[in-house]
């Protein structure tokens, strides 16, 4: 079997293949061309896409051409795959707008510039868009059977639930084989890949492609990634994950898989990272002998948000998830400064109160809440238990002055190990 196919398999990212051992022979024959697609539905991807994008990358680095597809016409229809009710549709301007931001989130991670396979980026607007009703009904309805159609998970359950489904989204699938034909004969592209929901849609792709030209085509699918509970993956209490750092912040994305259950950390290794098969099983020995350590839970946090946000978004996101571990706050940036403020409790005082000599700390602590009063802050202070900037004040004649300031108007106090507040300069 194709080295690329036993890689993919063991990190857990094979749900269904059309035929295995063949597309194991076409690999080994020479290179491919492969393409996943992505609907613009909202202005950015999320974590959860990152499965086709990562897939696409394992293809690009494997020496195969990979083509990464933007829905924009797909878009204005809606997937029904997944969902129990209708989607809203959205205007042509509302997807240009989400293709474009998407585009650029999707050249972050695949390689347009190496000379040898360089990725490419299409639209399939481009060729749907300028086809009549009747010559698509002609052309491409006819190849299609109500009965296979009907039969398709997707839209069998949504007719037998409540809402149904439209005639719009019901043709969705023709669409996607359309695009699929299209790349075949255009582009060379044989095989196509997505999540496991999308194998309905594929198939009749891989199908479309053998009744009208009577050339080969193969289609891949990955599992949909779950928690071990089974809810969906890339969900918090605030929403979505997103690639966007100005929806998720590189510190709370870096958050979300530090974050990650114990016994998710290794298959989120396989899936998520670029790592080797050899680093990847030293991490699961190291997290199964010693898992408070959490070795394993912070090098996929940062492999996917280097590969996502680069290494300096990266390394400001560690510096400032250190800062809540006693870490040193001077090298954190102002932004990951703001997003660890949203962390911890906060309170505000005047700038001018810090001119000349500045406010003395026990004055601080109690004017700020993180001491009920003078009394008890001056018994931490002598205890050792408070902390400015992380680190510890030695005397009780400390003075907090504007050179305290982090990025000109902050401060961070502890109280113990683990009890901060951030004080607002105003």
């Amino acid at each position: 079997m194709s080295s690329l196919l036993e890689d993919l398999q063991w990190r857990g990212l094979l749900a269904d293949c059309t035929d295995l051992t063949g597309l194991s022979d076409r690999l080994n024959a020479g290179p491919i061309t492969v393409y996943c697609g992505f609907d613009p539905t909202a202005d950015s991807l999320h974590v959860g896409h990152l499965m086709g994008q990562l897939t696409l990358k394992r293809f690009q680095l494997a020496g195969h051409h990979v083509i990464a597809l933007a829905g924009g016409a797909t878009g204005m229809i809606g997937d029904p795959s997944g969902r129990s009710s209708e989607r809203n549709l959205l205007t042509r301007e509302a997807l240009s707008h989400n293709i474009g931001c998407i585009k650029a989130q999707l050249a972050k991670l695949l390689d347009f510039e190496v000379e040898a396979n360089p990725a490419r980026l299409v639209d399939n607007a481009e060729w749907t868009a300028p086809i009549g009703f009747l010559d698509f009904l002609r052309d491409i309805g006819k190849h299609f059977s109500l009965n296979v159609m009907l039969a398709k998970e997707s839209v069998r359950s949504r007719m037998e639930g409540d809402s149904g489904i439209s005639f719009t989204e019901f043709s969705y699938q023709l669409l996607q084989a359309f695009d699929f034909l299209h790349l075949r004969q255009t582009a060379g592209c044989e095989l196509q890949i997505g999540g496991s929901d999308q194998w309905g849609n594929i198939v009749a792709g891989t199908d479309l492609i053998r009744k009208k030209l009577g050339a080969p085509a193969w289609g891949w699918t990955f599992p949909l990634i779950t928690k071990s509970d089974g809810t969906k993956f890339g969900k918090t209490a605030g929403g979505a994950v997103w690639l966007d750092p100005e929806k998720t912040s590189p510190y709370r994305f870096y958050q979300f898989f530090v974050n990650t259950e114990d016994v998710m950390v290794a298959p989120y290794l396989r899936k998520f990272t670029l790592l080797s098969r050899e680093a990847i099983e030293a991490l699961e020995a190291e997290h199964a002998a010693n898992p408070g350590a959490r070795t394993a839970h912070t090098a996929l946090a940062r492999e996917v948000t280097t590969l996502v946000h680069g290494a300096g978004a990266c390394e400001d996101a560690v510096r400032a998830s250190r800062l809540l571990f006693g870490g040193d706050p001077t090298g954190v940036s102002a932004s990951a400064l703001r997003d660890v403020a949203a962390e911890i409790p906060g309170a505000a005082i005047e700038r001018t109160s810090l001119a000349g000599a500045g406010v003395n700390i026990v004055d601080l602590l109690a004017t700020t809440g993180l001491c009920p009063s003078k009394g008890q802050a001056r018994k931490d202070v002598e205890g050792g238990g408070i902390y400015v900037n992380n680190v510890r004040v030695a005397e009780l004649a400390r003075q907090v002055t504007e050179s305290d300031l982090l990025h000109g108007k902050h401060v961070l106090l502890r109280k113990g190990k683990r009890n901060y507040l951030l004080v607002i300069v105003q």
